[in-house]
């Protein structure tokens, strides 16, 4: 028995703000005070560091739960299945549902049922619930769906990852222009075909204030001080992500008995360009060996950061699209990492 992913899908909002889009914002530090230099030199340092060019938004009138839905109605097209024979939807997110015009979180009823009551499943044996995990939200949401099936809990499973950071961004922080909007799905079933999920490993670290690098909080705008925004240490996660990755990377790979050299493409949380190309070039490093040129495909460039979404999304645009010359053949082992919030790290080994 294996566990293999029949279907994938995701939802890529129609809004794309530019680089340019914030020459005119008002960047202020963690002080409150505004910077030395000006913003086309701010917006040049952050492109370098994290590759980021455009980024895109969800429209006004849609929430996270509405791109959830959209991937999740593409995956199950993709599978061919009949929803009403899902027997899970997780959904991992991070800030619900949040409205255009405030950012107040709305998390009742979950996004799963939301997603559920919106694809019309009138089986009431479909359960439905959210994961909070930060980033690598959809990749332990995979982890517990294999649970399900391995444990004969269920045969087929929904699982999504959407997020609208845009909704929860503070306009002075320069960290901003990282985040983004996006919805990613896949449905995960029992078959009798090789390969599948063949490990997986998972971390979360406290010991150190790494719950501290991501956090949710007051803008640096010091008259402002009731609403909150996602903030982060940036350099803080930098460090722990280089540190921590690719070891928790190779463990899972060791789990998997399969040798480095048989790993086609990394499917890593789209964070930071250059951070990820760092992580898995001293994962390659702690096997001795150089970085291969096309194993790690990214989205960032035009995507920009889309939390739980990058993933998933990344995948299916990989599939379907061949996405920057990218694909994979039947019997590719390949691998999905994240990093974030918590701080965790988590990681599957799967073969297509």
């Amino acid at each position: 028995m294996s566990y293999k992913i029949t279907g994938s899908g995701c939802c890529v909002p129609s809004h794309v703000q530019d680089n340019s889009d914030f020459l005119d914002h008002s960047f202020l530090d963690n002080t409150g005070t505004t910077f030395d230099i000006d913003n086309k030199t701010i917006i040049e340092k952050f492109n370098a560091i994290t590759g980021i060019e455009k980024r895109k938004y969800i429209a006004p009138h849609l929430n996270t739960s509405d791109i959830a839905f959209q991937a999740a109605k593409n995956a199950i097209a993709d599978s061919k299945i009949d929803p009403e024979t899902l027997d899970y939807i997780i959904v991992a997110h991070n800030f619900g549902d949040i409205g255009n015009d405030n950012n107040q979180i709305d998390v009742l009823p979950n996004l799963a049922t939301r997603v559920k009551a919106k694809l019309k499943i009138k089986n009431p044996n479909c359960v439905a619930y959210d994961i909070l995990f930060g980033c690598p939200g959809w990749v332990e949401a995979m982890i517990q769906a294999q649970a399900f099936i391995k444990a004969g809990m269920a045969k087929k499973c929904l699982v999504i990852g959407a997020e609208a950071l845009s909704r929860v961004v503070d306009i002075h922080d320069r960290d901003s222009m990282i985040y983004a909007d996006g919805a990613g799905a896949t449905i995960l079933e029992e078959s009798n075909e090789s390969g599948g999920i063949l490990s997986h490993a998972t971390m979360t670290f406290t010991a150190e204030n790494e719950a501290e690098y991501i956090f949710y909080g007051t803008s640096y705008k010091q008259d402002d001080i009731k609403d909150k925004y996602i903030k982060m240490q940036g350099r803080k996660v930098y460090e722990f992500a280089l540190n921590h990755v690719p070891t928790a990377m190779k463990e899972c790979l060791v789990k998997a008995n399969v040798a480095i050299e048989d790993l086609k493409k990394i499917f890593l949380h789209q964070a930071n360009k250059k951070m990820d190309e760092a992580i898995v070039k001293r994962f390659y490093r702690l096997y001795r060996k150089p970085m291969p040129e096309s194993i790690l495909p990214m989205n960032i460039e035009e995507f920009g950061n889309s939390s739980v979404a990058t993933v998933p999304t990344l995948f299916d645009l990989v599939i379907k699209q061949k996405y920057k010359g990218h694909s994979l053949c039947k019997g590719d082992v390949i691998m999905f990492a994240s990093v974030g919030a918590g701080m965790n790290i988590n990681a599957i080994i799967y073969q297509t």
